[in-house]
C-alpha cells in the first residue's frame, strides 16, 4: 500500500520502468497533501483568539484528517484498477470468441478504471470546498497554505481528469460517455474554483 511506503521507496517505484504507479496514483497523494495543508491550517485555527471558528476548524481539521486516508486508498485503487486492464489487453484474441471475451473484459475493465478518478475528483473537490472556507477565517500566519492546499487539490482533480479523459475515449458506450462527460465537466468546474481561491489568498497576501 502507498501509505505505508517511505517518501523514498515511493518515488523510487513512480521512476521505475513499471507500469504502475502511475499518474493516477501521483493525483491521490497530491489531493493527500492537500487535505493535510487543510487541516494543519484548520488545527492552527483554534483558542481563545479564533473561538467564535473554533468548532468548525475542528470539524475541517477532522474531515480533512478522513479524506487524507481516502486519497490514499484511491492511490491504491488506481494501480488495482489500472493492473486489470493491462491484464485485460493480454487476453488471447486468436479466435473469435477470444475476440468477444477480451473485448467484453476491456471494456469492464476500462470502465472500472474511471472509479478511481471519479472518487479522486470528488475527494480533491471537498479539499478545495474545505480551502475555500478557511479562507475566511483561517489563521492568516498559514494563509498562504491555503493556497497551496487549493493548488495540490487542482493538481489531483487534473490529473484524475486526464486519465478520466484518455478511458472515455477507449469507452464503446455512449451512454456510459455521456454520464463521464459531465463528471468531466464538474471537474473543470472545481479547477476554476481552486484557482479562485489561489487568487484569493494572494489578495489578501499583498493587501
Amino acid at each position: 500500500m502507498i501509505g505505508s511506503e517511505t517518501i523514498s521507496d515511493y518515488l523510487e517505484r513512480l521512476a521505475s520502468r513499471e507500469p504502475t504507479p502511475g499518474g493516477g496514483a501521483a493525483g491521490a497523494l497530491h489531493a493527500a497533501q492537500g487535505a493535510a495543508l487543510v487541516s494543519m491550517v484548520a488545527v492552527y485555527t483554534t483558542g481563545k483568539k479564533y473561538a467564535a471558528h473554533e468548532d468548525r476548524a475542528k470539524q475541517i481539521a477532522s474531515r480533512a484528517d478522513e479524506l487524507i486516508s481516502a486519497s490514499l486508498q484511491t492511490a491504491d485503487d488506481d494501480e488495482a484498477a489500472f493492473t486489470a486492464v493491462v491484464e485485460a489487453y493480454k487476453l488471447p484474441s486468436g479466435s473469435e470468441a477470444e475476440r468477444s471475451t477480451r473485448s467484453d473484459t476491456i471494456q469492464r475493465a476500462v470502465l472500472g478504471a474511471t472509479e478511481p478518478s471519479l472518487a479522486l475528483i470528488r475527494l480533491a473537490t471537498e479539499i478545495i470546498e474545505l480551502s475555500e472556507e478557511l479562507v475566511d477565517f483561517g489563521n492568516p500566519n498559514v494563509v498562504s497554505d491555503i493556497a497551496a492546499a487549493a493548488e495540490a487539490a487542482r493538481a489531483a482533480i487534473a490529473t484524475a481528469l486526464i486519465t478520466l479523459q484518455i478511458n472515455i475515449s477507449a469507452l464503446k458506450d455512449a451512454g456510459e460517455q455521456d454520464g463521464l462527460r459531465a463528471e468531466a465537466d464538474r471537474a473543470e468546474r472545481a479547477i476554476d474554483r481552486a484557482q479562485t481561491v489561489s487568487q484569493r489568498v494572494r489578495e489578501k497576501v499583498a493587501a
